[in-house]
């Protein structure tokens, strides 16, 4: 990467893949803190209060993730609000409530939830510009044209990960995460989530998922077309000895196997534009793909596909 290409634009130049990058997470902690953040926004906002430092670390030991959001616009004298999200499969849940102060943060854990039940999605995107430029730069155009179509549903959050897939937009309670969205396919996206579908090659996996089986579902949607948010879970990972991962997944009427080879690439000059050194990245390549009728149904026969 050039000393003037920022790292989004450079990651779209060398095709740096999307799929089987969504950082894990099986709940979310979302916390309001208006204003500017810092670099480091959750390290910098955790060191000010003890109940923040002790609500991180109920949220690492569920395997959960805390993000700072906030609002384009905030009406002054408005309470601070809170969400406790799961993501888990079956247990899709936000639930919301308001703080005054640092301290009522010490009831929220998020295997414990508590809060008014929302059926609304959460639509996180990350505008994180002391963290990465280029999260600013793309964030806050999606942002507003978000806020414009889907009013009262979006927050500004801090870093999510993968600053070179910028905008980056996280759907919540599901714990989708979606990269490379522009003012142009954001609202799309979204309308496709709210009937049921997923948009594929925007779509960086699903939280809750190990980046194996986020890269087998992204082939197995891409080969057999397959957009439905709600199928291909996991039934087994298989880490073998030669090195691939054979993943079986649960579709509607299908089993898929997907056998992937695990890599990394070169190293990246200037990862993120921040970045101070050359850094490689994991990488996944298809190598077999089949299907076979659900074991529930008789007679069927596995078929091959390349």
């Amino acid at each position: 990467m050039s000393g003037s290409e920022r790292c989004a634009p450079a990651a779209e130049r060398r095709g740096d893949q999307l799929y089987g990058t969504a950082a894990p997470a099986r709940f979310f902690v979302l916390v309001e803190q208006p204003g500017a953040w810092g670099r480091k926004a959750v390290d910098n906002w955790r060191q000010e209060h003890p109940s923040r430092t002790a609500l991180l670390a109920r949220t690492h030991t569920a395997g959960g993730r805390l993000l700072l959001i906030r609002r384009l616009h905030r009406e002054p004298g408005d309470p601070r609000r809170w969400a406790l999200v799961d993501a888990r499969p079956g247990a899709e849940t936000s639930r919301w409530g308001t703080f005054d102060e640092d301290g009522d943060l010490d009831a929220l854990d998020p295997r414990h939830p508590v809060g008014e039940p929302s059926d609304d999605p959460v639509l996180l995107v990350c505008t994180h510009g002391r963290r990465d430029a280029c999260c600013a730069q793309r964030g806050w155009p999606v942002a507003a044209v978000l806020t414009e179509a889907f009013p009262g549903w979006v927050w500004q959050c801090s870093h999510v990960g993968g600053d070179r897939f910028a905008a980056n937009v996280v759907i919540l309670p599901q714990g989708l995460y979606y990269g490379r969205l522009t003012r142009e396919r954001a609202a799309g996206v979204v309308e496709r989530h709210l009937d049921g579908r997923v948009t594929v090659d925007l779509l960086r996996g699903r939280s809750c998922f190990v980046p194996a089986v986020q890269a087998a579902q992204h082939f197995a949607r891409a080969e057999l077309g397959i957009d439905a948010l709600n199928t291909l879970g996991p039934l087994e990972v298989d880490r073998r000895g030669d090195g691939a991962v054979a993943v079986r997944l649960a579709g509607d009427d299908v089993e898929v196997r997907v056998v992937l080879a695990e890599g990394t690439s070169a190293p990246i000059e200037r990862l993120t534009c921040g970045a101070t050194e050359a850094t490689s990245v994991r990488t996944w390549a298809k190598l077999e793909l089949t299907t076979a009728t659900r074991r529930s149904a008789a007679g069927g026969s596995e078929v091959s596909r390349s």
